[in-house]
This record gives structure tokens, sequence and C-alpha cells, in this order.
């Protein structure tokens, strides 16, 4: 296979101009190496067609390399790897050189945007309607909201067509890896970023204006909803409070644990704890019904503690819990000293 050189479109008024392929590119080329399409089926390693995924990615980027991110590509091919594994290493490399230049930063998300809707389309969804569709078979999408959805599906599908592409990378890279709706036996991701924010708006809307009117602005990053909502949101889990106060058990076994229960349940679908501890017998206080004495608050905060850390709020991260003591518990003084 023979390697050709490039011509580079034009970028902010600029004539074109010829880039020259890398150094390994003819020893990649002769090297008879295949890569492996997402369909399954395998061919030759196409070099130009690695360039010119970066070069689709970089306009009005004038201080990218397109070289560089194609050569560190090209060096971590290897006889049968997937193309999204190429991608996925494009990406990698473009968010190693953020530090050096923020326009990587944009580069990035660009190149994971097209991932994501490669991963999307891959499933054949073409539509914000079909998303939807989908992610209702798969017990992903209330059907409350599915049927909104299908009645005014000409609308939707045309607002979600526009373009989510202010993110910077890591902003993108949170939302793919923690709120997109996921298959869940193959782990795809079955929504784009905009058909996130309008899945997102008609799950919080009772007519097709007022969902398109938010989705407008949270597709401008004008407004943007508690991490609950967005998590939730269009879901058979209607759950969207950010925060819940609980009162402090009481002092004894039961009580103590039956609010871990109640702890477990709220911060399973995202929402942040507030729990107040003051009931709870001091360290050094006499336990009757052993003739021992209590360790104090902080062991039942440490268990706590663990068993909100094993709640992962459906993959999108680790409960959160702020336990309050008031300031005159002996435990309190004890800790502090």
């Amino acid at each position: 296979m023979s390697v050709e050189p490039l011509v580079v479109a034009p970028e902010n008024g600029t004539s074109p101009h010829t880039v020259k392929p890398p150094a390994q590119s003819a020893a990649v080329a002769e090297s008879g190496m295949h890569v492996r399409k997402r369909n399954g089926g395998l061919e030759p390693v196409d070099v130009n067609k690695i360039v010119r995924a970066v070069q689709r990615s970089v306009g009005g980027l004038p201080h990218v390399d397109i070289m560089r991110i194609a050569v560190k590509t090209i060096g971590g091919l290897f006889d049968g790897a997937t193309t999204r594994e190429l991608d996925r290493l494009s990406i990698q490399t473009a968010a190693s050189l953020i530090a050096e230049e923020p326009e990587y930063s944009q580069l990035a998300a660009r190149l994971l945007d097209r991932y994501i809707d490669k991963e999307v389309r891959n499933q054949d969804i073409h539509s914000f309607s079909q998303s939807v569709a989908v992610g209702h078979r798969l017990g992903l999408v209330s059907t409350e909201t599915a049927r909104f959805v299908a009645s005014n599906a000409r609308k939707l599908n045309s607002a979600a067509d526009r373009s989510c592409d202010l993110f910077e990378y890591f902003g993108l890279r949170t939302v793919y890896d923690r709120y997109l709706l996921r298959h869940p036996v193959a782990r795809d991701v079955t929504e784009t970023p905009s058909y996130f924010f309008l899945r997102v708006a008609c799950g919080l809307s009772t007519s097709v204006n007022d969902a398109l009117s938010l989705f407008e602005l949270m597709a401008a990053h004008r407004y943007l909803p508690s991490s609950p909502t967005l998590f939730n949101s269009g879901t058979p889990r209607s759950q969207m409070s950010s925060c819940y106060l609980l009162d402090s058990p009481g002092d004894d076994l039961e009580d103590i644990y039956a609010r871990y229960a109640d702890v477990a349940r709220l911060s399973k679908y995202a929402g942040g704890i507030g729990l107040a501890y003051h009931r709870i017998r001091s360290r050094g206080s006499l336990i009757r019904g052993t003739n021992g004495h209590s360790n104090g608050i902080v062991p039942w905060l440490k268990t706590l503690d663990s068993s909100v850390a094993a709640v992962n709020q459906g993959g999108g991260g680790k409960g959160r819990v702020l336990s309050t003591w008031r300031p005159g518990t002996p435990t309190s003084r004890s800790s502090s000293n």
C-alpha cells in the first residue's frame, strides 16, 4: 500500500498545504498489518485514514500538531488492533498534551464526541427518538418519557441534531463515563451528549415547547440541573433531589443499623445525605446491657463511611454523607483534642 502526502484543508483563511506522512508510515504500510473494524471485518492498515481522522477535528485549532497525534497513534498499532482501540489511543494522546497546549483539550473532546457518535450509531440508533425507544426497551427510560418522545418525535429529533460542541475534554469525559445511559450487557452508550440533554429535558417537561426551551439552555451550557436530575430524569428512577437531612438514630443497635439502611437507599439514586449523630452515647459511657463501655461515635461513622462508599450510585460515583454532632457533646470535645 502506498502512502501519499495529504492536503490539509484551509483553516483561518490560510491556503491549503501538504502534510508529509510520518516516517513510520511506510514501514506500517508494508508490514501487512490489519485492523478490525466495528462490524468485525478486517482491513489493511491505512495510515492516511488515521491522519485524516485527526485532521477532520482540528478546524479552528491552529496550535494543534496533527502529525504529532498521528505519529503516536501509529506507534501504538499492532496487527489485529480494533478501530475502537485506535480511536481511544488518538483521544488519549490528545488529552496527554493538554498541559502543553490548551487547544488539545478541544481536539480531544472532538475526537471523543466522534467516538461516542460511532458507538451509538453502531447500535443502529440514528435519531433521538430511536435512542429513547432503545432505552425504553432495555428498561433504561421510563414509559412516560418514551410516550412523550414518541408523540413529539419530529420536533425533538430536529432539535437533537444540534451539536453540543462546547465541552472541553474533561467535561465530555465525565459525561461519557458517568451520565450517558449504557446498554446493560454490552456497556456501550445508547445516547450522545445532545440526546442526553434532551432526554433530561423531556423528563422534566410536560410540553414539547418547555422541553425544547430547557434543552437549548443546557446545550448552550447556560443552565445545568444537579447531578441526581441528570442521572435520573426520564428514567424509571424519578428521584431527582440532591440532598436529604436525617435525624440522629437512637442509642441502640437496631436504630443505628436501620439508619444505615435508610442512608443506603437514599444514596443509591444519587442523593447526598446530612445525618445527625448527637443521640449516640459518648466514648467511655457505660453500656448496662453488657457492663462494658462505649467506643463513642467514631467507630459507627467509620462503618457508615464504608457502607456509603459501597453504594456507587449506579456507577455515577461514590455516595456522600455529612455527619453532624452538636458542639457540646462529649465525643466532639474528645475527638477535637
